[in-house]
């Protein structure tokens, strides 16, 4: 069975390895809105997740691929090369 992505897993197992607590977002958000984000009640929007991630350190892809890929090295692998694929078909179907 395929594991469903899980953006507030993937958000918090990144501010937990980070060091920070809910509070630390305060310039860019509430703690209310990250518990909330991580217990799967709010999506936050694309401008959202790059305030969020610029607070954790890391590139908003990054999470994403976390959500997607959990914790395993080896399916974490595998949405990269995807991604990767998908993005040289796209650039080359347009020219870029």
């Amino acid at each position: 069975m395929k594991a469903k992505p899980s953006l507030p897993a993937a958000l918090k197992t990144i501010r937990k390895a980070r060091g920070l607590s809910q509070e630390a977002f305060s310039d860019v958000s509430s703690r209310t809105y990250m518990s909330s984000l991580e217990r799967g009640l709010k999506s936050p929007t694309l401008n959202k997740l790059e305030e969020l991630c610029e607070v954790m350190g890391v590139h908003p892809l990054t999470l994403l691929t976390l959500a997607y890929a959990g914790c395993d090295s080896q399916k974490t692998d595998q949405v990269l090369q995807s991604v990767g694929r998908e993005l040289d078909a796209i650039l080359s179907e347009t020219g870029e």
